[in-house]
């Protein structure tokens, strides 16, 4: 089965959770330690509910799964929103304008490691997996050596600020989830 129909496999028994007046807004899928869980988000008035599906569309109590799940997707989130500085079109673009103006010692590897980045970020739909996250950060790491970074990674930066925020988005999904944790 096709990603795609997962996920639209996984929308179907979503909606079946759909509470009056409440909207399913999304259905990501992560893999955290290799478990598939469909991470589903729900909008009513402002307020946010969640739950998250199993393999088979089972809901699932395990907290620890729930909050690894929404850690991972939001983590991913951020990497491809951080690596080459949000926009590796535009990056790579800039490079190839700079190698043809001024032709500095290094583009190429700069380019080359700039290609092998965007090559890095998988298009939606994707499942958010801790090797997903390590393979986008090796490619910014390589990016960023190659332009000659000094100091403190910007992506590493990035991230680091984005563990607060993954974890406070998973003590949000604990707090409004639709069916009792273990």
């Amino acid at each position: 089965m096709s990603l795609e129909a997962e996920i639209a496999a996984a929308r179907a028994v979503a909606a079946e959770y759909v509470g009056p007046g409440e909207d399913l807004v999304g259905v990501i899928p992560a893999e955290p330690a290799g478990v598939r869980v469909y991470v589903c988000g729900y909008a009513q008035d402002g307020d946010e509910r969640w739950l998250a599906l199993d393999s088979e569309g089972a809901p699932v109590s395990d907290r620890a799964l729930v909050r690894d799940a929404v850690s991972i997707a939001a983590l991913c989130e951020l990497a491809e929103e951080s690596a080459g500085g949000g926009d590796i079109t535009a990056l790579r673009a800039g490079l190839a304008e700079l190698r043809v103006t001024e032709n500095p010692d290094g583009i190429e590897e700069a380019e080359a490691a700039a290609a092998e980045l965007e090559a890095t970020l998988v298009p939606p739909p994707r499942v958010a997996t801790i090797a997903y996250l390590d393979d986008l950060g090796r490619a910014a790491a390589k990016l960023e050596q190659t332009l000659g970074e000094s100091g403190a990674s910007p992506f590493a930066a990035a991230m680091k600020t984005g563990l607060a925020a993954a974890e406070e988005l998973a003590a949000r999904v604990e707090r409004s989830y639709k069916v009792p944790l273990d």
